[in-house]
């Protein structure tokens, strides 16, 4: 055993031997962290940082130019008009919300097409609560992937309705079994959406999906992104928070519904937490760059240990996050056991499935973060129903992320002895 972490030679030889593998796979990662950061850093030139932005507002924020120098930053790094970024945002659900409302009212339709969203914005759409689009008298129609893919003949018949006024595509997998989308699928969408419905919106649920690639969907002809900052954006420092970029008078719609009409983006005090956002984000491509070097290393892991995994480590990542079907519950635990073992915070907590709101069945959640709930910090996560695929993703460091990979492992392998 290590003098350090609990970890048996033979899953650490195990590690060594997948590690050698999936270093031919790294160089494209650090080309796009290089591209991505000389982007951020442009926008940080053009906008004039300097210190006196980190100062915080309280009460109603009036005149707080770190946040609103901040808002120009994100829609230069986007390639949009504007953008409205906040901590008043309590996680990403609530962006893509105050985002999707932004686009319609009573009698417009919203329309899917990639399927059912993510489970807590699913809620958002449907769901019977005090609030929701459906209360509104918002309808609701979606596309299904087809054999895993964008069904643009389904979409461009759905998207001719005159109803519809808000097209929404899901960029990374959510809890269901399905590949990740690229930039240049989502830009094939965005063009078939176009020559059928020349009028709606498009919005993409970008989660997970920041600085992943050198562009972003409203670099392909998305009107609207909109994602949170405990994951890839903020870099593994911002508290809290979320962010919307895109179309000018779509974002300040979106600011509306963030605060109140007639107030939107002007008032929302910043309480001295400008610098983590900013710096968050200046480390974002790199920090973005580690868990991707530690989802491809989970990948040709839990492969080597005999689980189907998707993306496998030489195939093209849109996001950070890794699956890993297990096909029973009790591995799955003891996966989730394991991450939350190498964490750098409740490494001795056991994680147990519970109900977490928004979610329909339990969920089992490893998340040892500084940051609650940051996945873009080592964690997983899945909903505890068949077939029991686990969603792993984060790691502020690959050397930390392959310790709790290897910890997870151990767990499996100790299990099945």
């Amino acid at each position: 055993m290590s003098e350090y972490l609990q970890i048996s030679e033979e899953i650490r030889a195990l590690g060594r031997e997948a590690e050698r593998e999936i270093m031919p796979y790294f160089a494209r990662i650090e080309e796009i962290c290089d591209r991505n950061t000389e982007k951020v850093l442009a926008a940080f030139a053009k906008n004039r940082v300097s210190d006196n932005l980190f100062a915080g507002t309280t009460g109603y924020g009036y005149d707080d130019y770190g946040r609103d120098t901040l808002d120009r930053i994100y829609a230069d790094i986007f390639g949009t008009e504007a953008a409205l970024v906040r901590i008043g945002f309590v996680n990403g659900t609530h962006a893509l919300s105050c985002a999707m409302f932004s686009a319609v009212k009573t009698g417009d339709t919203v329309l899917s097409v990639t399927g059912p969203a993510y489970d807590t914005l699913q809620n958002t759409i449907t769901g019977d609560y005090c609030g929701s689009m459906k209360s509104y008298g918002i309808g609701y129609k979606q596309v299904y992937l087809k054999d895993g893919v964008p069904d643009l003949p389904a979409i461009a018949g759905a998207a001719k309705d005159d109803n519809v006024k808000l097209v929404f595509i899901q960029r990374s997998r959510g809890y269901a079994v399905r590949k990740t989308l690229s930039c240049a699928e989502i830009g094939e969408i965005c063009k078939t959406v176009r020559a059928a419905n020349p009028h709606a919106v498009i919005m993409v649920d970008n989660c997970y999906g920041e600085f992943v690639e050198e562009i972003e969907p409203t670099q392909v002809g998305a009107d609207l992104v909109a994602g949170s900052l405990i994951k890839n954006p903020g870099g593994g420092l911002a508290p809290t928070g979320g962010y919307i970029a895109g179309r000018a008078d779509l974002v300040e719609n979106a600011s509306y519904k963030l605060t109140a009409p007639g107030i939107g983006g002007e008032c929302g005090c910043t309480m001295g937490q400008n610098r983590l956002l900013y710096q968050g984000l200046f480390m974002a491509p790199h920090t973005t760059a580690q868990a991707l070097k530690t989802a491809i290393f989970c990948s040709k892991v839990m492969e080597k240990l005999g689980y189907a995994v998707s993306p496998r480590a030489e195939e093209p990542r849109y996001d950070i996050i890794q699956t890993i079907s297990f096909g029973a519950p009790d591995p799955l635990r003891r996966f989730c056991e394991g991450i939350q073992a190498g964490a750098p915070v409740d490494s001795f907590v056991t994680p147990e499935p519970w109900d977490i709101p928004g979610y329909d069945d339990q969920v089992i959640m490893a998340a040892g973060a500084f940051v609650q709930g940051a996945s873009i910090e080592l964690s997983a996560d899945a909903p505890m129903r068949e077939p029991y695929v686990c969603y792993m993703q984060g790691g502020l460091t690959y050397s930390s992320g392959k310790a709790g990979i290897l910890l997870a492992a151990e767990r499996i392998k100790s299990q099945k002895h």
